[in-house]
């Protein structure tokens, strides 16, 4: 069956929906998911859906952005199934409001520097590179994406944001925008989602410089139960195959670290 893809816009928080394919022998709608996925994680989500449906013959849809504007989206229209947030800081945030469940760990995000294939201005992997008057950097912002949380996070520690975001170029929503303008050649730095570096259309164009974890702790990946799913069963089977062994192969494959702790 042909792939088909289609793109809805202005949910909410004009959010994007990757509808992907019904097959050919499908379950009932009341068996579909809505898996909200912050901007990092869809490619690997998506390819691990497109196994769960052929397997369960069920259609799965994706919505993607910044993981606080999925959390309010989600909250606002009481639909959906699952949450994937960049961050665990979004589950602690709210959990208190009732509408998280259990949750599966699909692995770790960490944030690192990234600059242009070769690091032609010799960056170091160090955060006061960041200060450099030679370079130019944008930034997540920590409005929106777990990218500028984490990122504000890191550097406020460090008693560097202030300084730091008084120079950024730009402040974006999410790690795609920031990728972006790296590949369009609009910084010479940034700090980003380290995985993003080893995505088949930004590691030609980047070189990722890893950070210690004293700095920039590994953030676990928590695959979410949204408390008002109507579908909590099929729900909790998507958990369990994505944290298996074909879910965590296609997250190694994007460069995540996995849950047995292997990764690029």
């Amino acid at each position: 069956m042909q792939i088909r893809f289609k793109v809805v816009s202005g949910l909410f928080f004009a959010l994007f929906f990757l509808v992907l394919p019904l097959q050919a022998t499908a379950a009932p709608a009341s068996n579909n998911l809505l898996i909200y996925c912050g901007i990092t994680m869809v490619r690997p989500v998506t390819d691990i859906a497109r196994l769960f449906e052929k397997q369960e013959k069920i259609s799965i849809a994706i919505a993607q952005g910044g993981s606080e504007d999925l959390y309010q989206s989600a909250k606002k229209s009481r639909q959906g199934d699952l949450y994937l947030p960049g961050e665990p800081i979004f589950r602690i945030k709210h959990q208190p409001e009732g509408l998280l469940g259990e949750y599966r760990s699909l692995g770790l995000n960490q944030m690192a520097l990234m600059v242009k294939k070769g690091n032609p201005k010799k960056v170091k992997p160090d955060l006061k590179e960041l200060l450099r008057k030679d370079l130019t950097v944008v930034l997540g912002s920590s409005e929106s994406g777990s990218v500028g949380v984490e990122a504000h996070r890191i550097l406020t520690k460090a008693g560097l944001y202030t300084k730091v975001a008084a120079r950024v170029v730009q402040m974006l929503p999410d790690s795609r925008s920031i990728m972006a303008a790296m590949r369009r050649g609009e910084a010479d730095v940034t700090m980003s989602w380290r995985a993003t570096g080893f995505f088949p259309d930004n590691a030609p164009h980047l070189d990722v410089l890893d950070l210690p974890p004293t700095v920039a702790p590994p953030q676990e990946l928590q695959l979410t139960l949204l408390n008002f799913s109507k579908n909590p069963a099929m729900a909790r089977k998507f958990m369990e195959f994505a944290a298996g062994s074909q879910g965590q192969t296609v997250f190694r494959r994007y460069g995540f670290i996995t849950t047995s702790g292997t990764g690029r």
